[in-house]
């Protein structure tokens, strides 16, 4: 029977580096993979690198899984009803919780014994936890309270027993969750995490999570989002890597100075010397470059696909990207024209379905 994973999870938390890392480990075991993507807005990098990836990808637009109920069950059910898939994997916006009641519930109701649905999984960031506080913080806490599992990434990050003094503490917090700590950049122990998602399905963590939906909604206000392409060219060429690394470090040091939180920051770049994938998950980081490596040739245009979300206004959030895109052309030599920014802060969380969990 095909099985649905979703994996839920604060933004920066590498949910579609760990989506991707599975769907590769999936399919070298002769699955079918499907993903699905998922997001405020629409022009996701997300949704590039995913199908770059794995051959079947979709995505759901302007708005989150429970608000877009049908968006995700028409997708699902194209996926059922064509037999493309036994492995879906869906990523749900990094804003969002209270899944186990607006997504998880309708899907077991809407399609009973034709899929099988995996943990939900919530992915965290080490540097996240015990970071956030106020309406974000409850948020963060909200999403761990109603994971099956709980999955740990970047252990990397961390010495050893740090990293596992972090999982003990998680544990003791979460008693009803399973925890478990992995690397989806380098592939450690992301096979552990496909057997959870493709053993038994958990039973027992079917509780009804208390939400307060004002300060839900409070946290996700806090938070600008901001998609944008960029048109990059210069006529005697120039460095595409130094251009986006020039752009993120110039935003998130700005960020930086003024305080603000940043979600996360990514940037996909085409051109002719290939795709360069770079992200940003806390103000004043460097960049983080996939792939790493030295600088390609200089090209004569580049295609930028820039995903911000950060805790200032949305007009300050488009002024500090064009302040970065500027910086960025100094450095490379280049001369960078914006599209249209689609830059908002999310609205009121409204989700189609909201059920209750089954009695004891």
């Amino acid at each position: 029977m095909p099985r649905l994973v979703v994996l839920t999870g604060f933004l920066g938390a590498g949910k579609t580096t760990t989506m991707l890392a599975a769907g590769r480990l999936l399919t070298a075991r002769g699955g079918r993979v499907a993903v699905i993507t998922n997001d405020q807005g629409s022009d996701l990098v997300d949704t590039q690198l995913a199908r770059d990836a794995v051959p079947d990808v979709g995505e759901v637009t302007d708005g989150c899984f429970c608000c877009r109920f049908e968006d995700l069950a028409d997708l699902v059910t194209d996926l059922l009803d064509t037999g493309r898939a036994d492995a879906i994997l869906a990523e749900a916006v990094g804003s969002c919780t209270d899944l186990q009641a607006t997504v998880i519930r309708p899907l077991r109701a809407r399609y009973g014994d034709r899929l099988t649905l995996a943990p939900l999984t919530t992915i965290v960031d080490p540097a996240r936890v015990d970071v956030l506080d106020g309406d974000l913080g409850y948020l963060f806490d909200r999403q761990l309270a109603e994971a099956n599992l709980i999955a740990v990434n970047k252990s990397d990050a961390l010495p050893s027993a740090e990293f596992g003094a972090l999982l003990d503490q998680i544990r003791r917090g979460h008693p009803g969750a399973d925890v478990l700590g992995y690397s989806a950049s380098l592939g450690e122990h992301v096979d552990e995490l496909v057997a959870r998602w493709t053993g038994e399905p958990p039973r027992g963590r079917d509780v009804d999570l208390d939400v307060d939906y004002d300060r839900y909604a409070a946290a996700e206000a806090r938070l600008s989002w901001l998609n944008q392409v960029w048109q990059v060219s210069a006529d005697g060429g120039f460095s595409a890597r130094r251009w986006a690394h020039v752009a993120l470090e110039s935003l998130s040091a700005a960020c930086a100075r003024r305080g603000d939180v940043i979600g996360h920051a990514k940037v996909a770049v085409r051109s002719p010397a290939g795709l360069i994938r770079m992200s940003v998950v806390a103000a004043g980081d460097p960049p983080r470059h996939e792939p790493t490596g030295p600088d390609g040739p200089p090209v004569a245009h580049a295609t930028v696909l820039l995903n911000v979300r950060a805790t200032c206004p949305p007009e300050d959030l488009e002024s500090l990207v064009r302040a970065a895109a500027y910086d960025a052309d100094l450095a490379a030599g280049a001369a960078a024209r914006p599209g249209p920014a689609d830059a908002f802060a999310p609205s009121y969380p409204r989700p189609v379905h909201r059920l209750p969990a089954a009695p004891a």
